[in-house]
């Protein structure tokens, strides 16, 4: 234990702290079985496969006529042709269409086997007697969508990890791939500690606060896809951390708490976490809030401790947890790996440098020559709630930087 605890006495910069991190998690390979209208979100179990060429037909991209573009090349412009029916999505036309004949067709309809080009319908006048004056003489093709031209039977559309947003949706509809195979989603067990913590319904007493890093933390492990255990507040007993701890740890893929992580008599959480043989591996990170954030390993299963202050705690979240539990979900790498923030031009008074690196809330807005512009709020401390939700981004502002008027900034969007 004494290597651990010298460990957990280094200070690692925020980048050696998230490569400590992600070394040591490894993602869930369970999977399962869900419908699309379940899939939004969730992380791709296989690359999935077309079993169709699509489109399946010759489609129309338009409204107009189906013709035989030999036809016009005699005349090499406009034509009469005699109408002999229609084709309509889902019906498409089941006769012949012989020389100088068209059928009238929709967008997204068949086009009839004898035919090769598609006049908008904006390019043809009808007489009243069963025949369509054609202005244009087709190259064949025209307004066609060609069978398999976005997909070929067996191609893949989508490989594993991927995380599923709305659009895919429809490409795995349109090649069968109902229900879907997904991995998993990681169970998360969520506590928040401290006596002096009431809930939000609650009248606060003497030295008591409204707890809201349960909501704050509750909500955004959701939004990253988690499966959420919420154990609310817990006091600050040793007996009740170490009960709560061990059955998180056992039904759970991870655990996740708030509060209790720094060295005061009374911040107990790691000493906690340590008798459930929980294997530290970090204890203090150079970052302005967010300072004391404690990681471990629970066997395979990862243990983060983050500070109570709820600044401190969003921080840490955004950048610490969010990759971590990516890349526990089976997420493909591009969502954890590496991060790269944009850039904006800082607009307000100089911020003075820290040894630490800098999370400082702003505000974000495109300015005339296209370049995001920060602008600094007023912030008091990394308790300031109320500063934090007048925030679009952090601004990252590097270890002994100086952060300039006009000077260029990294910032990171709050989701």
């Amino acid at each position: 234990m004494g290597a651990c605890v010298a460990m957990l006495r280094v200070m690692r910069t925020p980048a050696e702290a998230i490569a400590d991190i992600l070394e040591c998690i490894a993602p869930l390979e369970a999977r399962e079985h869900v419908s699309l209208t379940q899939a939004c979100g969730r992380v791709l179990a296989e690359d999935a496969h077309s079993d169709l060429d699509l489109p399946p037909f010759e489609k129309s991209a338009m409204d107009g006529f189906a013709v035989r573009s030999v036809d016009f090349a005699a005349s090499g412009g406009a034509r009469r042709l005699r109408q002999v029916g229609e084709a309509r999505a889902g019906e498409p036309f089941a006769g012949r269409v012989a020389a100088g004949e068209c059928v009238a067709i929709y967008t997204g309809s068949q086009v009839p086997a004898d035919c090769d080009a598609v006049i908008m319908v904006e390019r043809s006048r009808t007489d009243g007697a069963g025949h369509v004056l054609l202005e244009d003489a087709p190259r064949p093709g025209l307004n066609i969508c060609q069978r398999g031209e976005d997909l070929r039977t067996g191609e893949r559309v989508l490989t594993r990890g991927r995380v599923l947003r709305p659009e895919d949706l429809s490409v795995l509809a349109a090649v069968g791939k109902e229900p879907l195979a997904v991995l998993r989603r990681p169970c998360v067990h969520l506590a928040t500690t401290g006596d002096e913590l009431v809930r939000a319904h609650e009248r606060p007493g003497p030295g008591q606060i409204r707890e809201g890093n349960t909501l704050y933390l509750g909500a955004a492990l959701q939004g990253a896809g988690v499966e959420l255990v919420s154990h609310g507040i817990v006091r600050d007993d040793p007996r009740e951390l170490e009960r709560v701890f061990a059955h998180a740890l056992e039904k759970g893929d991870a655990l996740v708490t708030t509060g209790g992580v720094s060295m005061g008599k009374y911040d107990l959480v790691g000493a906690a976490f340590e008798r459930l043989s929980v294997r530290p591996v970090l204890h203090k990170i150079a970052i302005k809030p967010g300072k004391p954030l404690w990681f471990g390993m629970a066997g395979n299963k990862p243990v983060f401790g983050l500070p109570g202050n709820p600044v401190s705690c969003l921080v840490g979240f955004e950048v610490f947890l969010r990759r971590a539990l990516a890349k526990l979900s089976g997420a493909d790498p591009v969502h954890w790996q590496s991060e790269t923030l944009p850039l904006g031009r800082w607009s307000g008074a100089a911020l003075a440098a820290n040894p630490r690196q800098q999370h400082h809330p702003v505000r974000v807005h495109c300015g005339e020559d296209g370049v995001s512009v920060l602008e600094p709020l007023r912030w008091r401390s990394s308790a300031d709630i109320v500063g934090i939700t007048r925030a679009d981004a952090l601004a990252v502002v590097a270890p002994d930087t100086r952060a300039e008027t006009g000077a260029l900034v990294p910032f990171r969007r709050l989701r």
